[in-house]
């Protein structure tokens, strides 16, 4: 429904509501000469398990992030990490039962094809970084992917 200015609210409120129900950071659309982009800034909690232990911890809560960042620098320490371009569900494969676009130990080269990432019913490419041997691969079969995520690793 318009607004006074002619603006329609109601796709405003629909595009933050498609956010929240699939748990999106940023949606936009862009129609007929009309822009409108919806974000929003979602505080992830790190959950840590530890071993129970009499003395109390010396570290603050606060340090918890920088220890969560930890694992990415080794990451880009082992070799060339190709990251999630944006937020969606990863596939390995073009269709299920298809065989994976590939596979560790495979040889691969700058902008070959690696993964799909569905995000909002569209299937985006995801392509190498550089050629290289595929060394690692850091997620599963359709699982959740977050943008910058580490996807795989080439040497």
């Amino acid at each position: 429904m318009p607004s006074n200015n002619g603006f329609d609210t109601k796709l405003v409120k629909d595009l933050a509501k498609i956010l929240r129900d699939n748990e999106l950071t940023e949606i936009g659309i862009d129609h007929e000469g009309t822009k409108i982009r919806v974000t929003r800034n979602i505080t992830q909690t790190v959950v840590a398990a530890a071993p129970v232990a009499a003395a109390p911890v010396a570290a603050p809560v606060a340090a918890a992030p920088v220890a969560a960042a930890a694992p990415v620098a080794e990451v880009k320490a082992k070799g060339n990490a190709v990251t999630s371009p944006m937020v969606g569900t990863i596939y390995l494969s073009p269709e299920p039962g298809a065989s994976v676009f590939a596979k560790v130990g495979d040889t691969v080269k700058e902008g070959q094809q690696l993964f799909i990432i569905e995000a909002m019913k569209t299937m985006n490419s995801v392509t190498a970084t550089a050629s290289g041997v595929l060394k690692e691969i850091l997620v599963t079969d359709a699982q959740p992917v977050e943008y910058g995520e580490a996807l795989c690793i080439i040497e």
